[in-house]
């Protein structure tokens, strides 16, 4: 396994490192050991799917408010997505910079997301399937989203989306 820095401060892309043979291949998605010594948290208590039926649906842009933080690993296990993260920690040397990534279920890829990051994604097959773990709770009263096309962004998506919820598509603009 390989952790890789992104353009963003305390995020990281997991590239499994397949060991193959004529049964397939065997790799490692996740060692504590690795998460701890690149300072990264490595103990998840919740995990979550998400189910996207049609091409071109987009969730996002998620986060919790302060003082409710939420890390996750992402990854595809199905289908393909344009996944996307904005460093939203005031001070941050990333404070309002993107990163977007491609996972899918033959890249294998895990995408890393502190807290203190909206987190969205668009899916570029039918029958998106995504697996969250997360290292903190879900608390429901915190929960909060920035536009997914948000100017001060500038978020480069792949193509426009077809589908997304009213309460993503209606988010405020981040405050200036």
């Amino acid at each position: 396994m390989k952790l890789r820095a992104t353009t963003l401060e305390g995020a990281a892309l997991i590239e499994p490192e397949r060991l193959g043979d004529t049964r397939g291949f065997f790799a490692r998605t996740f060692c504590q050991e690795t998460f701890e010594r690149w300072g990264l948290k490595s103990s998840f208590i919740q995990s979550s799917v998400s189910f996207n039926a049609r091409r071109g649906t987009l969730r996002g842009m998620h986060f919790q408010k302060a003082p409710h933080g939420e890390t996750k690993l992402v990854r595809c296990t199905r289908g393909a997505i344009h996944d996307v993260i904005v460093d939203l920690r005031a001070g941050s040397p990333t404070f309002v910079r993107w990163y977007g990534v491609e996972l899918t279920q033959d890249n294998h890829r895990t995408l890393y997301v502190p807290e203190g990051f909206a987190h969205g994604f668009l899916t570029l097959r039918d029958d998106t399937e995504v697996l969250y773990q997360m290292a903190d709770p879900f608390v429901a009263e915190a929960a909060a989203g920035v536009r997914w096309n948000d100017p001060r962004l500038g978020i480069d998506w792949p193509m426009a989306p077809v589908v997304m919820s009213d309460r993503d598509a209606n988010y405020p603009d981040l405050a200036a």
